[in-house]
């Protein structure tokens, strides 16, 4: 399985998908590839527009990439894709879509079968067992909580270590540990921006400067870095 997980899409003040161009460029190759793209996480634009925006940074690399939402046989261009990327906006949206349109279970086996899978943000939380640690507010039913379970952890995307100045809700720290109280079983990755996780087979890793947050029941959070080895979270 090849799994590239990134918590944002873009840092503040740069291009979009800028600082993780290097790390896509190699995580796909050389060779050029056609390129299915899920959009269904967009909310405050449109699909077209998602796709246009999507499409052109992946062209730069040499890969083509069409949008699952303008094709009429959403199967046949899932078995046919060469790499499959979803992309950020709201999780449960994007859950909502994919059930609506039955595609989960051959999303799964395909990236099961090593169909290089990209994601960012919501796209990166559909990847979890469920959509439980996103961020986003619930706007619509999702149809269900469960995801694509291709990692058996959880991830907090966007994951910040304090509230913003003036905030006096619950920090993601608090938030994760009453998801740990009630999922005692279940690992949490808080993914800080600038930051992402790759799977190759059984081999977890973090890229990006910042370190991550793990977060389990019963222990004291624990930072791991890029010289770490993640791949614990996979068993």
């Amino acid at each position: 399985m090849r799994l590239l997980l990134i918590s944002n899409s873009t840092m503040p003040g740069e291009p979009f998908l800028s600082y993780p161009m290097p790390t896509i460029a190699r995580f796909l190759g050389n060779q050029s590839l056609k390129i299915l793209f899920i959009p269904y996480a967009a909310v405050t634009f449109s699909m077209d527009e998602y796709e246009s925006k999507v499409r052109s940074r992946f062209e730069e690399l040499g890969h083509s990439l069409t949008s699952l939402h303008r094709l009429s046989y959403p199967e046949k261009a899932i078995q046919n894709a060469e790499a499959l990327v979803i992309g950020g906006g709201n999780t449960w949206q994007l859950v909502r879509m994919m059930n609506d349109s039955g595609i989960f279970p051959l999303v799964r086996e395909r990236v099961l079968a090593g169909l290089p899978f990209i994601g960012w943000s919501a796209g990166s939380n559909v990847a979890c067992p469920t959509l439980r640690t996103t961020n986003d507010m619930p706007i619509i039913d999702p149809k269900g909580f469960d995801c694509l379970d291709l990692v058996p952890f959880q991830i907090n995307p966007h994951y910040l270590d304090k509230n913003p100045e003036g905030h006096g809700g619950e920090t993601r720290e608090q938030r994760i540990e009453e998801f740990l109280e009630i999922n005692a079983n279940v690992q949490v990755v808080g993914l800080r921006e600038g930051t992402m996780l790759r799977r190759e087979g059984d081999r977890l890793s973090l890229i990006g400067k910042r370190s991550c947050r793990i977060f389990k029941q019963g222990c004291a959070p624990v930072e791991l870095g890029e010289n770490d080895d993640l791949s614990f979270l996979l068993k």
